[in-house]
């Protein structure tokens, strides 16, 4: 079924630039979305999306209030929640494998939702700026087509992409908003940031690294954390980067080397550390088990270490 913007059938796009001159209220909510004050989330209800990972989960979650990401430049988040059920689904998606990854986030909320008849699915789109090579450009169109070819009638909510999530300071192009959360309670989507990443932030960040696709990080049914075994080569010619210059760095790991939060070189620095520590990846999946992370009594995530 197509894509529905107030209750209109979204017809073929060519160009956000298009999109948003058809529907000019999606650019009225973009600009008030992106002037919103940002919320520092307490990872004590937080669960926390990398780069090519998913979650999902329903209000009635007792571990996570919020499920959150950010460091998106030409990256696009995007929220689908059902109104029925509740359950929302938060995904980092980079253009990898956009129309399977949108397929596993429809079926995600779709299975925590078959059984309400009432409701809807509302989708929450935020990322991108207006980048050189249009790399964002890109990922916005075929996010949309994706959305668009699904069975299920989804209704665009929020639509802050590319166009009305640029910037420009000191004439360099800029995303406004790098992150966002959504309140699992509510269904309230807003501007973001989080002073934690984890768990198992640089594991998570090296199976990216080394080529790892989409994956669906928690299990609602017991509030775990789950991340599955990733492999990578023992003889990846890695170390090299350590000793390479911030702007080396950039212009060659990045897809928006002049648009990069500060942190950004000495995250992939130190996902590659991680790497090169651990180069049998085997030996971090004890017989091929996954790795689970429960909510502790302090609202910390700790690892379960099975007997």
């Amino acid at each position: 079924m197509p894509l529905f913007i107030q209750s209109r059938e979204l017809g073929r796009i060519r160009s956000t630039e298009e999109l948003f001159s058809k529907y000019p209220h999606l650019q009225e909510h973009a600009r008030t979305f992106r002037s919103r004050p940002l919320v520092e989330v307490d990872p004590k209800c937080l669960l926390y999306v990398q780069q090519r990972e998913f979650a999902t989960t329903t209000s009635a979650d007792e571990y996570v209030s919020v499920i959150g990401s950010d460091d998106a430049t030409t990256c696009h988040l995007v929220v689908l929640r059902h109104t029925g059920s509740g359950a929302a689904c938060l995904a980092h998606c980079d253009g990898s494998r956009t129309w399977s990854e949108v397929q596993l986030i429809v079926k995600a909320v779709a299975s925590l939702s078959n059984v309400f008849k009432d409701g809807r699915f509302e989708l929450h789109l935020v990322g991108g700026f207006n980048d050189d090579a249009r790399t964002s450009h890109k990922l916005s169109l075929s996010i949309l087509a994706a959305f668009q070819k699904q069975e299920q009638d989804i209704h665009l909510e929020t639509c802050c992409i590319t166009d009305m999530n640029d910037t420009v300071e000191n004439g360099i192009h800029k995303p406004v908003v790098y992150g966002i959360g959504v309140n699992v309670k509510t269904g309230e989507v807003f501007p973001a940031s989080f002073p934690q990443k984890g768990p198992a932030e640089e594991l998570r960040s090296a199976r990216t690294f080394t080529g790892g696709q989409m994956a669906d990080i928690y299990d609602s049914d017991h509030g775990l954390v789950k991340i599955d075994p990733c492999k990578w080569s023992p003889d990846m010619d890695i170390a090299l980067w350590l000793s390479q210059s911030d702007d080396t760095i950039l212009k060659c790991l990045s897809t928006s080397p002049m648009a990069e939060p500060p942190h950004f070189v000495q995250h992939i620095k130190s996902t590659i550390q991680f790497i090169l520590a651990h180069p049998n990846s085997d030996s971090l999946f004890p017989g091929r088990q996954p790795q689970l992370y429960h909510r502790n009594q302090s609202g910390d995530w700790e690892r379960l270490v099975r007997s």
